[in-house]
């Protein structure tokens, strides 16, 4: 059997965005794949047909589209030579092409002058598009004054002007000056009017069936936005808009039309603080009265990680007068329904990660990513079944079964994995490399990942856990708030205590720990507490949490919730929970991996932890990638992610090899 190379996944196929057709008749999906030499990712839409899978895009920009019929779709690319010109001058735009599955050739549709982020169809003459308007030159682009639009995009570039927060987004840069604007876009006269103006920042939108009405989420754009949203609904026919719930009554995470209602996703009050699991709620709109329906106390979507994804899809849909929804349940990723009575019922359960779904008349397809397998496309009858195969890279090679062990801390069960090394020999001895999840309300399962197995194939055992503040079984399990480094640390303890303890065939002088974002901060953590491991690599990670708390693009809200201080009252129980109160306490050698463009956990996170090594004479090393933000190990620049894996892996094998 051979071994999973460091670069297998540059060959991994990326499956998102999968639907059906409304004669369920034709299944589509976008496949993306990494072109390392461009050093980006390509994009096109796949058919399957009859268990066949037939190509139907080749510009590898194509990660969207909508059904205009059961024959025709529409999807937005830059095909032209004339469209990446402007693209590269920075001209905004989007163009839409129009694609019949029978004839097979794409032809221009129209162009939208804004950056569109979702587009519906209304009519057949009529669209509805969500855009991203920029508040300093949108009304220029209206008066089709593209010149000038142009100019003040490069005076625009050499600073910014910012008079709010969050002035920043992860992925996105200096944010606090656009927003998301919901128009209608007459084809025929190419035509657009605007549905809502810039006082509102829509999120998500749903068109009614009858076509008269649209139901959206939306935040009001202020200095310092609540965390909550509103729910409103824009009549077609009339112009005139509904206020259902105002912005600061409830946490709108998901609204969808429901029979002769509206059920939403959400929150009116938290006992948990911001994670906590939404409810399930169904709002009347004659009444305006709102019934909470369920409770099920779980994340009701996906929460299971893994670095072989790239793209979303749906994960919540209004069908037959049922609910369907994607939910994590301990460390699996299930699709379920709610029936007209709001009883919950499991409908795909796999052993592994339910990722998107569609279902039309009854027929359901849906992509996961079952056991230790890669993504693929499955259907589901009443049976599960396999459509497609169309990650083939890993088939002879060794994929580590993930040995399952449970163990208990302070009276509660928890479950870890242990990935065995390549060729493993009980007789032998090995490192060993504990992996932490970031979140930290995420899940680690059995799925594949692919830096673990990596590590596995290099003669490592990996092994990882889900400490409290996970994911997956309940409120009360992921509340460690005002204890982040305290019952957290211990449960990782236990673990790797037990881990070693089960498997002789460790070498406990020769431990490594790293983790990614809460994974990051908990590795500083552990190296500012324990000298237990010999090297670690901190990534994307929290060092300080008073300069967090201005900095990060959540930072204004997400430290105080998370460690019950704030930097007015309590600065001092920030500092409690900051690794760098304790950096004095390291030994460890310590990589530091981050991304200059992480406006999540800042890069000066990073800067604060390294500097401080260097100053109390520890081994250590800062690798900051320019151009890459959060999702680094994710949707990172491939050679980026190449580089970042290999430096990590480096640092191991030098300390523990």
């Amino acid at each position: 059997m051979e071994k999973i190379q460091l670069t297998d996944f540059l060959d991994f196929h990326f499956l998102s965005n999968l639907k059906i057709s409304n004669d369920a008749n034709r299944v589509i999906f976008t496949d993306s794949i990494m072109n390392f030499e461009e050093n980006r990712y390509e994009s096109d839409l796949l058919l399957v047909r009859d268990n066949k899978m037939i190509p139907l895009t080749n510009s590898h920009d194509v990660r969207n589209f909508i059904y205009i019929d059961a024959t025709t779709i529409l999807f937005s690319s830059t095909r032209s030579d004339e469209e990446k010109k402007r693209r590269k001058n920075k001209e905004e735009f989007t163009s839409f092409y129009k694609l019949s599955l029978e004839v097979g050739e794409a032809i221009k549709a129209f162009e939208i002058p804004y950056p569109v982020t979702k587009i519906s169809k209304l009519s057949d003459d009529e669209y509805i598009v969500l855009i991203s308007y920029d508040l300093r030159y949108g009304e220029l682009i209206e008066q089709n004054k593209k010149d000038d639009m142009l100019k003040i995009k490069e005076e625009l570039s050499l600073y910014e002007s910012v008079t709010s927060i969050p002035f920043v987004s992860n992925g996105d840069g200096y944010t606090n000056k656009n927003v998301s604007r919901l128009y209608r876009y007459h084809q025929k006269t190419d035509t657009l009017t605007a549905l809502t103006d810039t006082s509102m920042n829509v999120s998500q939108y749903k068109i009614h069936d009858s076509k008269q009405k649209i139901l959206f989420i939306a935040t009001n754009t202020i200095k310092r936005p609540s965390l909550k949203s509103g729910l409103y609904e824009v009549d077609l026919v009339t112009g005139s808009m509904t206020t259902y719930i105002p912005e600061k009554e409830y946490e709108v995470a998901f609204a969808y039309y429901y029979q002769d209602a509206i059920l939403f996703i959400g929150n009116k009050e938290t006992v948990h603080g911001l994670n906590e699991n939404c409810r399930i709620y169904v709002l009347q709109p004659k009444s305006n009265q709102i019934t909470m329906v369920a409770s099920p106390d779980m994340s009701l979507w996906n929460s299971l990680g893994s670095d072989c994804r790239y793209g979303g899809g749906r994960i919540h849909k209004v069908y037959n007068d049922r609910f369907y929804f994607i939910a994590t349940n301990n460390t699996s990723s299930i699709l379920y329904s709610m029936n007209d009575s709001f009883q919950i019922e499991e409908t795909v359960v796999i052993h592994g990660s339910v990722e998107c779904f569609d279902i039309v008349e009854d027929t359901l397809y849906f992509i996961a990513m079952a056991d230790s397998n890669l993504q693929e496309v499955y259907s589901y009858d009443g049976a599960i079944k396999k459509i497609t195969s169309i990650n083939q890279k890993l088939v002879g090679k060794y994929v580590a079964t993930p040995q399952e062990i449970r163990y208990y801390n302070d009276g509660i069960e928890f479950i870890g994995w242990v990935l065995l090394p390549y060729d493993y020999h009980p007789d032998k001895k090995y490192p060993a490399i504990l992996d932490i999840h970031g979140g930290p309300k995420t899940v680690y399962s059995t799925i594949y990942y692919h830096e673990m197995q990596v590590w596995a194939n290099m003669g490592y055992f990996v092994f990882f856990t889900n400490p409290r503040g996970s994911d997956g079984r309940g409120n009360d399990f992921m509340d460690i708030f005002g204890h982040y480094g305290e019952i957290d640390y211990q449960d990782l303890m236990r673990f790797t205590d037990v881990v070693c303890d089960s498997y002789p065939a460790i070498d406990t002088t020769k431990l490594g720990v790293t983790g990614g974002s809460y994974g990051g901060f908990m590795s500083n953590w552990i190296v500012t507490h324990t000298n237990r491991f010999a090297c670690a690599a901190s990534q994307r990670s929290i060092s300080n949490w008073v300069s967090f708390y201005g900095t990060s693009d959540i930072g204004f809200y997400f430290a105080e919730d998370q460690l019950h201080g704030n930097i007015f009252d309590s600065p001092e129980k920030l500092w409690k929970h900051s690794p760098l109160k304790y950096v004095k306490n390291v030994k460890t050698p310590t990589l530091i991996i981050h991304s200059d463009e992480d406006y999540r956990c800042p890069v000066e996170q990073a800067m604060q932890f390294y500097s401080a090594l260097v100053d109390i004479g520890v081994e250590t090393k800062m690798v900051i990638f320019h151009g890459e933000n959060h999702e680094l190990s994710r949707s990172g620049r491939p050679k980026n992610r190449v580089t970042r894996l290999k430096e990590i892996s480096n640092w191991m094998d030098h300390y523990l090899k």
